[in-house]
């Protein structure tokens, strides 16, 4: 069983900018596919980025241009910097991981834009 723990959300104003951050139990060298999703009242959840172990990222057409999502190897985490935020990103946002055929997800952390 892989954890994954969350943190870094919280209010911001439109134009304003939140980095995520997502810290694995299981070293992100085993981890074949890191991302995030997010879910946002009364909508299914739906993919923000991915980033493989080997390959390229991918990202959400809106999110394209303004999200960018990293592993850091040193410090085994994950992040999703979010930039020039929208009222529409607003959302509960999860990190998910695949080892394997198993896929896991965080408990979620809330990102709200508004002013």
């Amino acid at each position: 069983q892989v954890q994954l723990v969350e943190s870094g959300g919280g209010l911001v104003q439109p134009g304003g900018s939140l980095r995520l951050s997502c810290s694995p139990s299981l070293s992100i060298f085993n981890m074949d596919t890191m991302g995030w999703f997010r879910q946002a009242p009364g909508k299914q959840r739906e993919l923000v980025a991915t980033s493989r172990r080997v390959g390229n990222s991918n990202y959400a057409d809106a999110v394209k241009g303004r999200f960018t999502i990293s592993r850091d190897f040193v410090k085994n985490m994950v992040y999703l910097q979010m930039n020039s935020l929208k009222p529409e990103d607003t959302a509960v946002y999860y990190c998910y991981g695949k080892h394997i055929l198993d896929d896991y997800w965080g408990q979620g952390t809330q990102v709200t834009v508004s002013s």
